[in-house]
């Protein structure tokens, strides 16, 4: 067991598992709190977390997450983790790749949508935003849960070996 293997494969758990508990918050707090308010409400908030979330620490998190999740499978491919690094770099990726292709554009949409006090169909953006993103991120976030326990997982098997 090298320190670099294990310096990988913590980096992997450690970025899947704060990203898994951002969009698990999302999925079971976040939105579900926005949905009892009104149209205004909503896209006020997302708006302000759509320009909030790009800052160094989360896009660190995410973006350096899927680099170590995919080096966590060259460098820990010849032991016997390999499998649930695959696993865990696997599903990061569907999180990735659902962020990007599904998430982002929607929160893009919502930001085109401009000043909530200049609009005039707020219920129509809500209804084209609210639904499918909370969608999208629920997959995001199991996607990422499941990372995080491969990794997890692998940690295990990896100390074990």
């Amino acid at each position: 067991m090298s320190a670099a293997q294990t310096a990988v494969l913590l980096a992997a758990l450690l970025a899947s598992g704060l990203t898994a508990g951002l969009f698990a918050g999302f999925s079971y707090a976040v939105m579900p709190g926005l949905r009892r308010g009104s149209a205004r409400t909503l896209v006020e908030a997302m708006q302000g977390v759509n320009v909030a979330i790009i800052n160094p620490l989360f896009m660190s998190l995410f973006m350096g997450g899927l680099l170590v999740s995919i080096a966590s499978v060259f460098v820990l491919w010849g032991t016997d983790a390999r499998w649930w690094v695959l696993g865990g770099a696997v599903s990061y990726l569907v999180m990735f790749l659902v962020t990007s292709a599904l998430n982002v554009p929607l929160n893009n949409a919502l930001d085109a949508a401009g000043d909530p006090d200049a609009n005039e169909d707020l219920d129509g953006v809500r209804a084209g935003y609210e639904a499918p993103w909370t969608l999208w991120n629920n997959v995001r976030a199991v996607a990422n849960t499941i990372s995080f326990v491969c990794f997890a997982l692998a940690l295990l098997v990896f100390a074990a070996g």
